[in-house]
């Protein structure tokens, strides 16, 4: 397919039909001709990058149209260049040394090797996580690392880290074109398709990225709903997953099209005119109101179920704490239970409480709760309340911590937060520091000096769970 402009512009169709794979061009090449000995420009380059071209090239033209130099620019497939692509200087144009398809196959096959590692298939799911903020590099990676186990909880294969500190986030774009282009390399040599912000991208941003770059665009909340769709197993686990996603979609519907779809008249219609994007929004609107009517229905017969415990008066602990701190594997020691455990975030959506005899006709009923992060997206918190009014009625919190992991004092503070949001912070609460048999004997002096309050333990090897018992006991008895 040959497309010619003419003196000013040349418009390129959406090239919507091609699916490239992440590690490979556009299979498009543009040549300029200019009216003046002038190279390429930053605007050539950024569309090159963008675009994903095989090459950007340059033709300069006499005044009586005879041609007179040339010049080529192409990416570079290597991370170790200081440059995001190779731009050559003018020179006379039948000494140029250049060939676009030899050029073009080599650097795929360069590009290629670099992200041979997984298949093409698999380069569907691979992901470059991004961190735009203006705190340091070290706080960022740290974040990122979290973003990394989010990521590998929901499927993705994460290909590497691109960090930019700011003093201010670009409202439209998040980022400067010249970093986005940065961006954009960085995810074509490292055969990234996925770009994942580690933040809430607002409608505006996500729709001006997802027109500049092909690749598929998500952030932080995005990521956390679809692990959160991925585990809810009981219908209001679903309900509260679905609720969440429908609130956060509704502000972010893109009009794909200047066409207005088919009238929407007769009975129960708005009238001629509507767009489909329009009915769209109806319909998620009218499904939130129906998720919301459901949901009160759970809360109700969860609230009886819970009266029902507190006339029996026997004292509820829940087990509150970071999302895979081993709140789960604690339950099914101290209750010898076998609720579900896994090494991934957010392992455990639905809340389950079960019952533990002690000596002396003493009972507890322990409830296990869905695992707290940094940052919650506000629309979780929401749909996750009907979860989350089992904590309210517990006469003990138990808030269990990873003793071993490296952010601990961060996560620590995180739920501290979340339960002050939630009005809790006045409970009874007991600090478990879990994992207790990863730390070496320097390390968990400097714990015990840090929190002399708490309570060591390890709930897969059974340290330390006498003396717990034995607070629990004496706390609530």
């Amino acid at each position: 397919m040959v497309i010619v402009g003419d003196h000013k512009r040349i418009v390129i169709p959406f090239l919507n039909k091609v699916k490239h794979d992440p590690a490979r061009l556009s299979g498009v090449r543009i040549l300029h001709t200019h009216l003046e000995e002038q190279t390429l420009d930053q605007e050539d380059l950024m569309d090159m990058i963008f675009l994903r071209l095989d090459s950007m090239e340059v033709l300069t033209v006499s005044e009586e149209g005879s041609p007179r130099s040339f010049a080529w620019a192409h990416i570079l497939p290597s991370t170790k260049q200081n440059q995001a692509y190779f731009l050559s200087p003018l020179c006379p144009w039948d000494k140029a040394n250049f060939n676009p398809l030899v050029s073009a196959q080599n650097l795929e096959k360069e590009l290629e090797r670099i992200s041979q590692s997984s298949s093409p298939v698999q380069r569907e799911n691979t992901a470059l996580l991004i961190s735009i903020d203006n705190t340091s590099k070290k706080i960022q990676e740290q974040s990122l690392q979290e973003l990394e186990e989010l990521a590998k909880t929901a499927g993705l294969e994460v290909k590497g880290y691109f960090i930019q500190r700011v003093k201010k986030i670009n409202p439209s774009h998040i980022l400067g074109k010249g970093k986005l282009a940065e961006l954009e390399v960085a995810a074509l040599q490292q055969g990234a398709s996925i770009l994942v912000f580690n933040r809430e991208l607002s409608p505006s941003q996500l729709r001006n990225l997802t027109n500049i770059t092909e690749r598929k665009v998500l952030d932080r909340t995005q990521l956390i709903l679809d692990i959160f769709a991925q585990h809810a197993k009981t219908k209001a686990g679903q309900l509260q997953v679905e609720m969440a996603q429908l609130k956060y979609t509704l502000p972010r519907l893109i009009k794909q099209n200047r066409a207005f779809s088919r009238l929407a008249g007769g009975i129960g219609g708005r009238g001629p005119g509507e767009t489909k994007l329009e009915i769209d929004r109806r319909k998620i609107r009218d499904r939130i109101s129906k998720i919301k009517k459901d949901l009160e229905q759970i809360k109700k017969q969860r609230a009886t179920a819970r009266n029902l415990r507190q006339k029996s008066d026997i004292p509820t602990v829940a087990l509150i704490g970071y999302t895979n701190v081993g709140k789960s594997t604690l339950l099914n020691t101290l209750t010898q239970s076998n609720v579900l455990v896994a090494n991934k975030l957010f392992a455990t959506l639905d809340p389950s409480s079960k019952k533990m005899r002690y000596p002396e006709n003493k009972e507890i009923i322990f409830t296990d709760t869905v695992g707290f992060i940094s940052n919650l997206p506000t629309d979780l918190k929401e749909a996750f309340s009907a979860t989350l009014e089992e904590l309210y009625p517990a006469h003990l919190l138990l808030h269990v911590a990873d003793a071993s992991h490296p952010d601990l004092e961060h996560q620590i503070q995180a739920v501290e937060h979340i339960l002050k949001d939630l009005h809790l912070d006045e409970k009874p609460k007991l600090l478990i520091l879990n994992k207790w048999d990863k730390l070496t004997p320097s390390q968990q002096t400097k714990l015990q000096l840090t929190y002399p309050q708490a309570i060591a333990i390890s709930a897969l090897k059974k340290i330390g769970l006498k003396e717990l018992t034995e607070t629990i006991l004496q706390t609530l008895f």
